[in-house]
């Protein structure tokens, strides 16, 4: 196998790259002790079994360049082919201002293809690729130098078989017309807008049955703040302060240093210096929050007055549907989405693009009393009223 340190070798395995329909990435990064990904290897793969037609890169040596990577990235001759990209595009993005583009993400393809919800690189591997995986060195320090002949080989077999995976799901893709369901679902991965956190956008990932407006204005606050500090910091945000600390303190909204001493939940570094003093400041931005700025719940299915017959009879023909396209239900719809639909709501993924061809037209009918379920034997049936 063969390892980059240097700027020239990379160029020239990129100006290699760029002879061939397609790359396959995949990178090892550790994120336990930071906010941002630390980019610690970069696999790469191209057709061929030559030694130099799968190669292992390392950012972490001192003056090697990223750049020739960051122009194969933006060739649009070159298919970039990745597995589950979100976070691998992340790093590149964040750190290095591109997304590659053209992208193929073999388990997005997977899905469409009708190999089940998420379906691992494990299983794709053993299913398409009729191969193995040694997983001893998954859980490893990647940072450490030197790499073990058992972390290359591991790290290698991410790049490797992903050949075999993206021409089989191509071939299937294109035999099957769904090309363009996988490009809508590519969409969002392609949006640079999916890997930035708005601080202020980071209550909203708060889990909580509160929905109080006083409550929910210092959750904003203190969400913010600790988006903004872990940030600046790179520190992971559960350092800061954790999701189960936060909502205790937007309940008990303390005024003092001594009245966060008496939290239960709140880290021993959260109680004094830089984040003691940016909660309680946080605290009093909420409490001091005018109704009409305060924030409104974002679930809003306990308000909806749903059909729970009609939502019943979706499911039926969700699960229909998914089998006659063999493609994962939870794909097409979500079970909330389903209670959505039937509660009259219809601006929602599974009524648009692909999911309306697939499900979405007849759940309309269906709600539309214009089509009946009924069964022939194990099959569900559609029929015209």
């Amino acid at each position: 196998m063969q390892a980059i340190t240097t700027t020239e070798a990379l160029a020239e395995f990129c100006s290699h790259a760029v002879n061939h329909p397609y790359v396959t990435v995949d990178t090892e990064f550790l994120r336990e002790r930071t906010y941002y990904a630390k980019l610690c290897l970069i696999q790469l793969a191209v057709p061929g079994d030559g030694d130099g037609d799968a190669v292992l890169v390392d950012p972490l040596v001192n003056g090697l360049s990223l750049d020739p990577l960051v122009e194969l990235f933006r060739n649009p001759s070159v298919v970039k082919v990745f597995h589950a990209a979100r976070q691998d595009l992340e790093i590149f993005h964040i750190d290095y201002g591109v997304i590659p583009e053209p992208l193929f993400d073999t388990q997005v393809a997977a899905m469409v293809c009708g190999f089940g919800e998420q379906v691992g690189y494990e299983t794709l591997v053993r299913r398409i690729a009729h191969a193995n995986l040694d997983k001893t060195s998954r859980f490893t320090d990647w940072s450490r130098r030197p790499l073990t002949d058992a972390q290359k080989s591991y790290a290698l077999a991410d790049v490797t078989h992903l050949r075999q995976i993206y021409e089989h799901l191509a071939r299937d893709i294109e035999h099957k017309g769904r090309g363009s369901w996988v490009m809508q679902e590519l969409e969002i991965l392609l949006d640079p807008a999916t890997y930035v956190i708005e601080p202020d956008e980071a209550w909203r990932r708060l889990k909580t049955r509160n929905s109080t407006g006083k409550f929910l204005a210092t959750a904003r606050a203190l969400a913010r703040f600790r988006e903004i500090y872990a940030q600046e910091k790179n520190v992971p945000r559960n350092r800061v302060i954790k999701d189960d600390a936060l909502l205790e303190v937007a309940s008990t909204k303390p005024k003092s240093v001594e009245d966060l001493g008496r939290s239960r939940l709140l880290l021993r570094e959260a109680r004094r210096g830089d984040i003691a003093e940016g909660i309680l400041a946080a605290v009093a931005e909420g409490l001091a929050c005018p109704p009409e700025n305060q924030p409104k719940a974002s679930d809003a299915k306990a308000k909806l007055q749903v059909n729970t017959a009609l939502a019943d009879l979706l499911r039926v023909l969700l699960k229909a549907k998914s089998e006659q396209a063999g493609v994962a239900q939870k794909l097409i719809a979500t079970t909330s989405e389903l209670d959505q639909i039937a509660a009259g709501l219809r601006e929602l993924p599974s009524l648009r693009g692909w999911r309306y061809e697939v499900f979405g037209a007849d759940a309309l009918r269906l709600c539309d009393g214009q089509i009946a379920l009924t069964t022939q034997g194990t099959a569900v049936r559609i029929i015209q009223i």
